[in-house]
């Protein structure tokens, strides 16, 4: 029996050695575990144990951990789930119809879809990268793809794809598909540390602290974190990051958690992608800048950083890997001007045409980090392993039908005076908190509360924290909800949560009994 233990142990580490070196990090890895055996505190004689120490010494070991550990989630991520045939031809209807959109409001602009850059223009773009803000593009006949409220329409209309429903299921919105999803209960024992009503980051500042030597818990949180991020283990990280990260170890304890470091072979590769940027001009930088107006420029908390957001989401339109992380299927296009064999080009590289606040999915990130590459790999890393979720048709139970399926569930289960409100005044309820969800409140919650939201969702590496929120957030204005009777009526109620403590709320739907 010992003999199969050991020699699965020897498989699983064979393929994850071949598997590591097909990762970015390999090739200065190798080089780095080079010079140590190389160096003089490598011993011949003793030399899996001094090269063992020395790794530790160098940092190498907690790197080579924290590879292994990024490396098992994205496994677990692109686990295949039994797809509903049904729900893929959903999405592969939607992807034609926005491709389809974009072409036509390409036809009726008489232009293209990716074209060279003519030099003059190359030149002015790289002279006011800085401050994107002061380039002037004629953005009038330009608007957005679609917005939350259309996605939610197709949604809504997935009962057409699905062959069959459940007896013993109302016939009302995203019940009737066959997906599993949790209860309160069980969610209650995910977010435990919540449940038991342990102290959090988020509910007072001034809570004091049980941990001798520390006056207050956020003292003690900070005391905590910077021995956790000296330590820079991912696992750790992710498990502090369940009681919230105090907003000055935020930055650094994110970027370690997601493997997001800024190395010199990420500058390279940001300047890559800019380069790319200034030399192809794709239709969707238009949308793109349309966006940040749109969205960013007028919130108070972002307009700011509306010139950093045009570099970062430009960027983001050019880089590859988003697309292979989401699965999306990309047009491909003839660059107009561009000779063969080079002509050919994915549409967008990214694979994401932006909608109606996809920029809201980074502005968070401004408060974190000065720097436009940290910033662009701090999003992307969020975008790869979280936000896809939000605006694609899938099975997956962080997907964003499942999500909708999960808040019905939970409104229906917990809060059937409200549910009974909706019916009876025939206000589907997902309408009323769908753009909550697909922007992760981002541009709804103040920053510093978001902030903390996201630290659990990182902590707890999962995105059903999003129609608990919404729960909540209905039960605490459910007395309001019930004087009314429009939906118009419903979002006022709701238009406004610069009031709403996060922690708390979501602590008191939790600790219910």
């Amino acid at each position: 029996m010992e003999n199969v233990k050991e020699d699965t142990i020897h498989q699983t580490a064979m393929k994850l050695a071949e598997e590591i070196k097909n990762l970015s990090i390999y090739k200065s890895f190798y080089s780095d575990v080079q010079k140590l055996v190389s160096s003089p505190n490598v011993k011949k004689d003793d030399f899996k144990q001094t090269l063992q120490q020395a790794m530790k010494e160098k940092g190498l070991d907690t790197k080579l951990r924290n590879t292994v550990f990024h490396w098992i989630r994205t496994q677990s991520k692109q686990i295949k789930l039994d797809p509903l045939t049904s729900l893929s031809k959903a999405s592969a209807q939607w992807e034609k119809r926005i491709h389809k959109s974009l072409n036509s409001m390409c036809s009726d602009l008489e232009t293209s879809l990716a074209k060279i850059r003519p030099q003059s223009e190359q030149e002015e773009l790289a002279e006011k990268w800085n401050e994107l803000s002061t380039y002037s593009l004629d953005l009038s006949k330009y608007r957005p793809v679609y917005a939350p409220k259309d996605f939610l329409d197709v949604l809504l209309t997935l009962s057409g794809y699905v062959p069959f429903t459940r007896e013993d299921e109302p016939k009302w919105e995203f019940a009737h598909l066959p997906l599993q999803v949790k209860t309160l209960d069980q969610l209650r024992k995910v977010y435990q540390e919540w449940t038991n009503g342990e102290p959090l980051l988020g509910v007072n500042p001034n809570m004091p602290s049980t941990v001798p030597g520390f006056a207050t818990l956020e003292a003690e949180r900070i005391g905590l974190g910077e021995r956790v991020a000296g330590l820079g283990y991912a696992p750790v990280i992710q498990e502090y990051l369940k009681k919230g990260s105090p907003q000055c170890l935020r930055a650094r304890l994110w970027s370690q958690v997601l493997g997001a470091e800024v190395k010199q072979q990420q500058i390279i590769y940001f300047n890559q992608l800019k380069k790319n940027v200034l030399e192809v001009d794709l239709m969707i930088d238009k949308l793109i800048f349309k966006d940040v107006q749109l969205t960013a420029s007028n919130d108070d908390q972002y307009f700011v950083f509306e010139d950093l957001l045009y570099q970062v989401m430009l960027c983001f339109s050019r880089d590859g890997e988003a697309a292979r992380a989401a699965g999306a299927n990309a047009l491909r296009v003839t660059v107009k001007g561009r000779h063969a064999p080079d002509c050919l080009t994915a549409f967008p590289p990214s694979g994401v045409i932006p909608f109606h606040g996809f920029t809201m999915y980074a502005t968070p990130f401004c408060y974190l980090y000065d720097d436009p590459v940290q910033l662009y790999f701090m999003f992307r890393a969020f975008y790869m392993r979280y936000w896809h979720r939000l605006h694609y048709i899938s099975t997956h139970p962080q997907g964003i039908v499942s999500l909708c399926l999960l808040y019905e569930r939970l409104l229906e289960a917990n809060e059937p005076l409200l549910w009974i409100h909706f019916r009876n005044i025939n206000i589907n309820p997902i309408r009323v908190v769908f753009k909550w969800l697909m922007r992760a409140f981002s541009g709804h919650l103040p920053p510093d509360q978001l902030l903390l939201l996201w630290d659990a969702i990182l902590g707890y590496d999962c995105l059903e924290i999003l129609p608990l929120l919404a729960l909540a957030i209905l039960s605490f204005r459910k007395e309001n909800i019930f004087q009314v009777n429009t939906l118009q009526n419903v979002d006022a109620v709701l238009a406004d949560l610069s009031t709403i403590s996060v922690i708390p709320l979501l602590q008191l739907a939790l600790m219910k009994s």
